[in-house]
């Protein structure tokens, strides 16, 4: 965050909108480097300490947020419910989803603010892969697996290879994905006259759930964060 002002800085950490922010820094509530400073406009050397109301404030470049989406909620801040609303506590302003799940699919949702992660991880060309649980209608057997391998023609365009993997009980799946077409699991067995009846991501890269409870969100760990670049071949 070498020379981004104060005031911009405390607002993309939460802490209230810019003016808010402002008037945080006014107040003489905030201190950089154990000096108290007053202006808002302040430019922040890159690694300084920042302190707000006698409190270390962890200042970085960007934020990674991993939550546990339940069903029965939009990836969207323009309907309801929004997932949005479960990120309460983290700096909501500039996150964006990596990826969306629809209104009755679970699982794995990243956010972030770096722009060009996210670019990285939803375009096909880096093959990050994403795993999914499903229960279908019908079950799958070794002919859906071997379409799954060679692709599946949608829209007039074959999808990349993907992995199918049916368990003990074959109306249940898992499936890895290197690509994020629109309902791409859902339209992928409907052109194999079948149906999903549930949906759950279990992973995106190198992330996964671990025990975080539905519902819930959390940032990544610092390995988690360096995994998630290498994967794009990026350097955090």
């Amino acid at each position: 965050m070498r020379g981004e002002r104060l005031d911009k800085i405390l607002a993309r950490l939460g802490l209230g909108s810019r003016k808010e922010a402002a008037r945080l820094v006014r107040a003489g509530k905030v201190r950089v480097l154990g000096q108290v400073v007053r202006d808002p406009g302040f430019r922040l050397p890159e690694g300084a300490e920042v302190e707000v109301e006698g409190k270390p404030l962890e200042v970085r470049r960007h934020h990674h947020v991993l939550l546990h989406k339940p069903r029965g909620f939009v990836t969207s801040r323009a309907e309801g419910p929004s997932v949005y609303a479960l990120l309460e506590g983290f700096p909501t302003r500039d996150l964006s989803p990596v990826g969306r799940l629809d209104k009755d699919a679970e699982g794995l949702l990243l956010f972030t603010t770096d722009g060009e992660l996210l670019h990285r991880l939803t375009h096909p060309r880096h093959k990050v892969e994403k795993r999914y649980l499903v229960h279908l209608e019908r079950p799958v057997g070794p002919e859906d697996v071997e379409a799954f391998r060679e692709g599946i023609l949608l829209y007039g365009e074959k999808t990349l290879p993907a992995e199918l993997y049916p368990l003990e009980d074959p109306t249940w799946a898992e499936v890895v994905l290197r690509e994020g077409r629109f309902h791409q699991v859902k339209r992928m067995f409907q052109a194999r006259d079948n149906r999903v009846l549930y949906l759950k991501r279990l992973s995106l890269g190198p992330l996964g759930l671990g025990d975080l409870p539905p519902g819930k969100a959390r940032f990544l760990t610092e390995e988690e964060e360096k995994a998630l670049y290498a994967a794009v071949g990026l350097l955090p």
